[in-house]
């Protein structure tokens, strides 16, 4: 399981001219499932996105995690970030779970990281044609790969 991140101060998808899910400051997280994903990937990208240390404290340091600054967090399906580009100029999409797979698995993200940050995390609609918009903090950007924890 794959998550881009990106601090944001504001985010939100639109889906056909309709905002569907936004948010103020926080965490815009881009969600790759690969076919053999699991609870495990789950538990362990949220433990991480939860206490990551991506915020700046008064100092200006970053030392401060989305929990610490109370911060929200928009979910968006995403199975490119598991195209291979290796062969030709069409990327392939064999590694991303099929949608009776990754569904699941992203709605059960959703509500773990629900659960841990104690509040909503609005998501945009899982297979559709969606519009992401954000204001990037930083900018900060992260790949995390729950099969290459680094």
């Amino acid at each position: 399981m794959r998550v881009l991140l990106q601090r944001v101060e504001q985010a939100r998808v639109e889906v056909e001219e309709r905002v569907v899910g936004a948010i103020g400051a926080g965490l815009l997280l881009l969600v790759g499932i690969e076919g053999d994903d699991n609870a495990t990937d789950i538990d362990w990208l949220v433990r991480k996105l939860v206490g990551l240390r991506i915020f700046e404290d008064g100092t200006g340091k970053m030392n401060r995690s989305l929990a610490d600054i109370d911060g929200q967090a928009l979910a968006v399906s995403q199975f490119t970030l598991f195209a291979s580009c290796r062969k030709g100029a069409r990327p392939s999409w064999s590694r991303a779970a099929p949608p009776e797979v990754s569904l699941p698995l992203f709605n059960e993200f959703v509500a773990r990281l629900t659960v841990e940050l104690g509040k909503p995390v609005p998501t945009g609609v899982f297979g559709a044609e969606m519009k992401v918009s954000l204001v990037n903090d930083g900018p900060v950007t992260m790949l995390l790969d729950s099969r290459n924890p680094e």
